[in-house]
């Protein structure tokens, strides 16, 4: 039986989520996911009666009731991300239509936005949503696993077994977040079940949001059934690799006060009580530091038989305003040299990964260099934390990294 390699955005959101860009159509992010090479992404929100009501308007059926498609032949899959009353986050895949009504008709008693907010919130346990899920014949996984603020391993959780109860066997998979990666992901032992996916939660439909984390899937066809079997590493089909952010560039990575936006040492953070003695903001703890001190049980390295590699990019955009030495990826210049390279070569993953440094040259010989650095590793970041995006950094160039000082007594200790 002959399978085929897709590229996947699992993860994105409609209009009607909090901060999601008015552009974010059907039509929108059609149009742009080609030219990021991807050929599947999540509808979003589909328990939104609103939301619904675009997706069948603005897409049309195909042979399987969980896939729908564009005119330019981009496919979409029936999904939705959820709010348990623990605040964790979970992705949900559906089979149908019909079986979007029938997860939404057992959670109405619990919502009051199932048709206000894109991402509803369920006075529901992760136990409770997953259950209904597995009814329902859904697929569910947990989303930006290791995230402040709502992911299921973030504090809440040491344990998504803990978390999923008598339902953890009907969770296939979880999704990486821009802060952590599968090197990091593995050192936790009972992770080695889960398919781990990488998805862009794009709250717009530009190349360097959409796609910006991805996963290679080994299907027969687009299906919900062939989409299940890879998620749950089933007759051959499975992710054979996950395309994600350098960990470093993640918004919560380092260990970081949310205020003046200094680094601590989290030793040091948790002796100052988590509480910044600078500008007496919080400290946020990063999710390098939560993985390696409070949740890690193995050595780096140790990865299970079926993980596929972990491959770290950056958009295209952003290696030719670095190149430029422009701050905005969305920089005029920077989007007609980015047009140029797309026109020229198809898709941003083949400029990035797949085209000689010489024709790329062709096109923007500084940005082919940049490109050539991306490559070879040698593009260096300042680490994100605190909800700050990390930033790129030229080569050759030191990053600057202020570091609170833990030898300079506080007042406190006069």
């Amino acid at each position: 039986m002959d399978l085929s390699i897709i590229n996947a955005d699992l993860h994105l959101h409609s209009p009607y989520a909090g901060g999601v860009s008015e552009r974010m159509t059907p039509r929108a992010v059609a149009e742009n996911a080609p030219l990021k090479g991807l050929q599947l992404l999540s509808t979003a929100d589909i328990l939104h009666e609103g939301w619904q009501n675009i997706i069948k308007s603005e897409l049309k059926p195909t042979g399987d009731e969980a896939i729908f498609e564009a005119t330019n032949g981009t496919k979409f899959i029936l999904g939705a991300e959820v709010c348990s009353a623990d605040r964790a986050h979970h992705l949900i895949l559906f089979p149908s239509f019909s079986k979007v009504a029938e997860v939404k008709e057992k959670f109405k008693n619990y919502s009051t936005d199932l048709n206000k907010d894109g991402r509803p919130r369920l006075r529901l346990s992760a136990e409770q949503i997953a259950e209904v899920c597995a009814e329902a014949g859904c697929l569910i996984g947990f989303a930006h696993a290791f995230t402040p603020y709502f992911g299921l391993l973030a504090t809440r959780f040491n344990s998504y077994k803990t978390a999923y109860g008598s339902q953890w066997k009907n969770v296939s998979f979880m999704e990486l977040g821009l802060s952590a990666d599968t090197n990091m992901a593995d050192r936790i032992s009972e992770l080695h079940n889960l398919t781990f996916t990488s998805n862009s939660d794009a709250h717009s439909p530009w190349p360097n949001k959409l796609g910006r984390e991805f996963n290679v899937l080994k299907v027969k066809e687009i299906s919900f059934e062939e989409i299940s079997k890879a998620l749950w590493r089933k007759d051959g089909r499975k992710c054979v690799l996950n395309v994600k952010f350098n960990p470093l560039e993640g918004k919560y990575h380092k260990t970081r006060c949310r205020g003046c936006l200094i680094y601590f040492e989290p030793k040091t953070a948790q002796k100052l009580n988590w509480k910044c003695p600078k500008c007496k903001d919080q400290i946020k703890k990063g999710v390098d530091y939560r993985i390696d001190e409070e949740l890690a049980d193995l050595p780096a390295g140790k990865h299970p038989e079926h993980r596929p590699a972990c491959v770290h990019t950056i958009p295209l955009s952003e290696i030719i305003a670095l190149s430029m030495g422009i701050k905005s990826a969305w920089s005029e210049k920077v989007q007609i040299e980015w047009r140029k390279f797309i026109d020229k070569f198809g898709t941003e993953i083949n400029a990035l990964i797949n085209v000689p440094i010489a024709e790329l040259e062709s096109i923007n010989k500084d940005a082919a260099i940049y490109v050539e650095h991306f490559r070879n590793g040698k593009i260096q970041y300042i680490p994100g934390g605190a909800g700050e995006y990390g930033k790129l950094v030229r080569p050759g160039q030191q990053p600057k990294i202020e570091m609170f000082d833990d030898t300079q007594k506080t007042l406190g200790e006069f």
